[in-house]
């Protein structure tokens, strides 16, 4: 499985994050192209970060077990937000989803940004994903 640490030698994460993430060599990674706040229909979950983010994460989670993996798999997750006011309703969101996925708090490497805005305007969050799922053996 991926191996999470965060050595001494640096400052422990200021959030729900690991340092480093390593991954196995019988494992090969899947690149999560971003996901944004829309519905299995394509409709907007709300005009706000935490119903954006609820939607991103449930779409990430079925993006997962359509690669055959899960939460545990994930090796690195990148969130671009447009703008700062958005920060606590996705980190409110968020705590939801690693709460449920990483009781253990094993979670996996992460970075946040704030960009002055997405593809579209009525978008706020954005989520790319790095997976290491097993090989496949021929």
């Amino acid at each position: 499985m991926i191996r999470r640490w965060n050595p001494e030698a640096v400052a422990a994460p200021i959030g729900p994050y690991s340092h480093l993430a390593h991954v196995p060599a019988d494992h090969e990674l899947v690149v999560v192209s971003g996901q944004v706040g829309v519905l299995r229909g394509g409709d907007l979950a709300g005009p706000d970060a935490e119903s954006q983010t609820r939607a991103v994460f449930a779409n990430l989670e079925r993006l997962l077990e359509a690669a055959g993996a899960g939460p545990g798999n994930l090796v690195k997750v990148f969130s671009m937000l447009s703008g700062t006011e958005h920060l606590d309703g996705f980190r409110t969101a968020s705590r939801e989803a690693f709460t449920r996925w990483y009781p253990e708090a094993d979670w996996p490497a992460q970075s946040l940004i704030v960009v002055a805005a997405l593809a579209r305007p009525e978008l706020v969050v954005e989520v790319e994903a790095l997976v290491a799922v097993p090989k496949l053996v021929p």
